[in-house]
């Protein structure tokens, strides 16, 4: 499967040693984008982006002006039972018994105690750990922090102004410039490149950039935060934006877990564990999980609890829920009309099954098609990339177009589709309306690293990725997908037809128009 490693070129190194498949593809989380292109400046209005109410805590009545909001209550969120039992686990190579520990949701001193393990740095391949099962305790806080419209680059987002809002803060970030793909971006254009790319909010992202690091309203911030604003780790996350892409990632991740009740615990940095309190929401356990990466027991309790990351948003922006625009997938949702994205007569093959939408934490909103041709590897095609339905184009980049098909010229509401890996060459414009069937471009390997020329489609709705493996799945001229539970792995099929995803071209993923 020729996976897309879009990274910059300083880790371009890195992500060939998986370069071993033909044609499919990853979007992770550090995009070789270079600079969006838009059809128009994003729309703002009176009493939007600038205005900051500076109270530690308020409740929604005593905001002026704010409707009288509170957050919802939720029944009991579905689960999984955690274990009661111990299980057995054979180490495979690169495992770490941290990653063993998070994937079992116990501590690694849990398993280091049951296997009399010396030293927790040490694992052999094909060594068989008992797993003791996760120690009862009490759940996790319910207290919740943020609406799900709050963690989505969706309606709530349209009217707020990034640049405006951080220049009227005057903090580090306003007068911030870091080089990303060979060119110089301001603090305010990374924030809103990393919203656009992971369909982000960016208010959330700016509320986690201030509560971190005091970036936001301090023109001084602490010398250890300014290589490192989130903390996130690993050397070559250095810089605003990879760590603004890790987080974003990560925060999605925790958000469509939720989704998809993948999750009993959360697994903190220290390699404790927390059962997560089932009444809480997709946005606030997006914001839970994404601290359980960064933070202990105690400072995770604390940034979770109303004073800690709820007061700094508070502070920035005001009372969350004041924002809350619920439900964002409303419940008679369907997916529009929507059909195969090359032309009729063609033979492409189906290469990726469900997985990211972008970045490894999105839910497995895209599906991969490659087209036709005997070459492997990112070879240049004369095939096109077609509209898969009637609408606007709202933005391109490097590989990219994102089209809106509501007709609002917003990307934050309705429909948008993600078509990636499309080549500059007599690529569509932004501003321009396309008809169902009209050429976007052509499938490349631009956008990244890869190993393979394909296209790599996505949807969202509301801002919200939908995975292509649940209750929505993609439909394209009638051929309906379905997941098997592993990335990657799926099959379309229509009318008593399958066709298996498969990383290369065979009669058995083979699709015609």
């Amino acid at each position: 499967m020729a996976r897309t490693f879009l990274t910059p070129s300083r880790i371009i190194l890195f992500a060939l040693v998986w370069m071993a498949a033909l044609l499919a593809c990853i979007v992770i989380a550090f995009i070789d984008s270079g600079a969006w292109l838009t059809s128009a400046e994003p729309r703002s209005e009176p009493g939007e982006g600038g205005q900051a109410n500076q109270s530690v805590f308020l409740p929604p009545t005593a905001l002026p002006g704010a409707p009288a909001m509170s957050p919802t209550p939720d029944d009991p969120h579905p689960l999984p039972s955690l274990r009661t039992g111990s299980e057995e686990y054979v180490v495979q190579p690169g495992d770490t018994l941290n990653q063993i520990a998070r994937r079992y949701a116990v501590s690694v001193n849990a398993i280091a105690k049951a296997n009399r393990l010396d030293s927790a740095d040490y694992l052999d391949v094909g060594q068989v750990l008992s797993i003791p099962a996760p120690e009862p305790q009490a759940t996790g806080p319910d207290f919740k922090i943020i609406p799900d419209s709050e963690l989505v680059y969706g309606p709530t987002s349209a009217s707020f102004d990034v640049a405006e809002f951080i220049k009227s803060r005057d903090g580090y970030l306003a007068d911030y410039e870091e080089i990303v793909d060979d060119r110089t971006l301001s603090g305010a254009k990374i924030v809103k490149r990393v919203a656009e790319e992971f369909s982000m909010n960016p208010r959330l992202l700016l509320a986690m950039l201030e509560y971190l690091s005091g970036w936001v309203t301090q023109s001084d911030p602490a010398e250890a935060t300014l290589d490192y604003p989130i903390g996130a780790p690993g050397e070559w996350r250095s810089g605003l934006y990879y760590q603004l892409a890790w987080a974003a990632d990560n925060l999605n991740r925790g958000y469509y877990l939720w989704r998809v009740n993948s999750l009993a615990a959360w697994v903190l940095a220290d390699g404790d564990t927390i059962p997560i309190a089932p009444t809480i929401n997709a946005g606030t356990a997006g914001v839970q999980y994404f601290f359980a990466q960064l933070l202990d027991r105690k400072a995770w309790k604390q940034a979770v609890s109303e004073e800690g990351f709820f007061a700094t948003y508070n502070a920035l922006f005001g009372y969350p829920f004041q924002f809350g625009f619920d439900p964002l997938l409303p419940p008679d949702i369907s997916q529009p009309p929507l059909q195969l994205p090359f032309e009729p007569g063609e033979t492409w093959a189906f290469t990726g099954g469900p997985h990211g939408g972008w970045g490894s934490g999105s839910a497995w909103a895209a599906l991969d098609f490659a087209p036709p041709g005997e070459a492997l590897g990112c070879i240049q095609s004369d095939a096109w990339v077609v509209a898969v339905a009637d609408g606007l184009v709202v933005r391109t980049g490097i590989g990219a177009v994102v089209q809106d098909l509501d007709g609002d010229g917003l990307e934050q509401t309705g429909w948008t589709v993600l078509y990636m890996h499309v080549e500059n060459r007599e690529r569509v414009k932004p501003g321009t309306y396309l008809t169902v069937g009209e050429r976007v471009g052509h499938p490349s390997c631009e956008g990244g690293v890869s190993t393979g020329t394909h296209l790599h489609l996505a949807r969202r709705y509301n801002g919200e990725w939908i995975p292509a493996d649940q209750s929505l799945p993609f439909v394209l001229d009638g051929w309906v997908s379905v997941g098997l539970g592993n990335e990657y792995d799926g099959y379309l099929q229509k009318d008593g037809k399958t066709i298996e995803a498969w990383e290369g071209r065979s009669s058995k993923n083979a699709i015609e128009r």
